[in-house]
């Protein structure tokens, strides 16, 4: 048996793993708005300090910053900020005699542009800007660059993100533990059936009455169904080897009585007058026995879907040659009228032939010194293919068609084994047919009726 993932677990990430995605979702979702959120507000605090410094610049030619932009400088969002300045020409003005470089991409003509660089070592938010003023008599576009440390930048995002992640942790986390928990004690009723199923045995195929969860009625039903037929093929097992034991006993015993009365006959005469009396009761019991057999065969025959097609009329050609030479030893008429249709069943062709046959032999078995004639007929009906076997011997009466159909049952005395037509009954009944026993003008008709197939079930 190949063992996969648990249902406890199989249903856990059934339940876990869309919400874990769900969360991975919302999750990138809060850290990319937090970014968004972060870049705004420490840009526009950025710009604000840059449009001061350009500001004061402008008034005192570079050479001192209001206590205002000074406070900006300091305190702004994100930490201390650091700035340069450099005139038209190239000239440092002043601020920090280096800003950060921008990245290539960046265009130089640009107006406003806010780059990430890297700064003595530490990742830096810059912002460039161009503004045409006049310092000193000297009148162009002056470029003003402005950066801070990205550290308290990244500690917002984490600030803003941080507690949205805990949560969602928190929630997987505990419902993970409320869904394994609550599964398990979901799937506790299909614990008490796997071992209601462990006390079942050959010796109890009760089926099982227990209240369960309604998603296991088929598969309890299914089960209850599969104990009731194997509780009654058991049965039927049974009741066949007790039968069969009970049948072939006296048979047994006679051969046996045979064969010590033929080491103990006096004369060569009666030896073997008596060895033909034993080889006649070996040959009845070897037939018994194997009808007993055929029996179980066609009892246990699998269902006619399992088969392939076959032709009925070929095989009816072959019991009425069987027949003929045998119903003249007999000193009996044997007519045959086959419906030369073409018509195909499906089923075991030669437990099919077997049941022809009995019917056949039980005619002349049981036909008794009336019996002149029988007759093996086929008709082809519109979607059921008919074969009869009628004779004009003694017959049954319609009182006892059920006795007749029944194991080793016998109407009356009689040298056979009372299991031609039992044998017919199951052959026809795992062809998906049906047996019938009639009485009608002076003749015994035994009519087997058999589903055709169809030309689409050929195909």
């Amino acid at each position: 048996m190949n063992n996969s993932l648990s249902l406890r677990g199989r249903l856990t990430l059934v339940i876990l793993g869309p919400l874990i995605l769900i969360s991975a979702i919302i999750g990138a979702w809060a850290y990319f708005d937090a970014q968004e959120t972060a870049a705004e507000r420490f840009d526009r605090s950025l710009l604000s300090t840059a449009l001061a410094i350009s500001r004061d610049t402008a008034v005192s030619g570079g050479d001192a910053l209001s206590e205002d932009t000074r406070d900006l400088l300091r305190d702004t969002s994100g930490g201390a900020v650091f700035y340069h300045v450099y005139a038209p020409d190239g000239v440092f003005v002043t601020g920090y005699a280096t800003p950060p470089i921008p990245p290539d991409q960046v265009p130089l003509d640009a107006t406003q542009t806010y780059y990430d660089a890297v700064y003595q070592g530490a990742t830096v938010r810059a912002l460039r800007f161009a503004q045409s003023t006049s310092i000193d008599g000297l009148t162009g576009l002056f470029t003003f660059t402005v950066w801070q440390n990205t550290t308290l930048r990244d500690g917002f995002v984490r600030t803003r993100t941080g507690p949205v992640f805990l949560i969602i942790a928190s929630m997987i986390g505990a419902l993970a533990v409320s869904v394994w928990f609550g599964v398990g004690l979901g799937l506790a009723p299909l614990i008490d059936l796997e071992d209601a199923i462990a006390r079942r045995s050959v010796a109890d195929l009760s089926p099982i009455k227990r209240r369960i969860p309604q998603e296991v009625t088929g598969i309890v039903g299914r089960f209850n169904d599969l104990v009731g037929e194997l509780s009654r093929t058991l049965e039927a097992k049974n009741a066949f080897i007790s039968d069969a034991a009970h049948q072939l006993r006296n048979p047994i015993a006679g051969v046996m009585s045979l064969a010590e009365s033929v080491s103990n006959a006096r004369s060569l005469e009666a030896s073997q007058e008596r060895a033909r009396d034993l080889q006649q009761a070996a040959h009845e019991a070897g037939q018994l026995a194997n009808n007993l057999l055929t029996l179980d065969r066609a009892q246990a025959t699998a269902s006619s879907e399992h088969y392939p097609p076959f032709s009925p009329l070929d095989i009816l050609s072959d019991v009425a040659g069987k027949s003929i030479a045998r119903a003249q030893d007999a000193g009996v008429e044997f007519h045959t009228e086959l419906d030369v249709a073409p018509v195909q069943l499906r089923g075991d062709p030669v437990m099919f032939e077997q049941a022809v046959l009995n019917i056949v032999n039980n005619a002349m078995v049981h036909g008794g010194l009336e019996l002149s004639r029988i007759e093996l007929v086929s008709v082809n009906e519109e979607s059921t293919f008919k074969v009869i076997v009628r004779d004009d011997g003694r017959g049954i009466d319609d009182k006892d068609f059920g006795k007749a159909l029944g194991r080793f049952s016998q109407v009356g005395p009689s040298a056979g084994s009372g299991l031609g037509l039992p044998i017919a009954a199951a052959v026809v009944g795992s062809i998906g047919g049906q047996i019938a026993l009639e009485n009608a003008g002076g003749t015994f008709n035994v009519i087997l009726r058999l589903p055709k197939l169809a030309e689409n079930d050929l195909e």
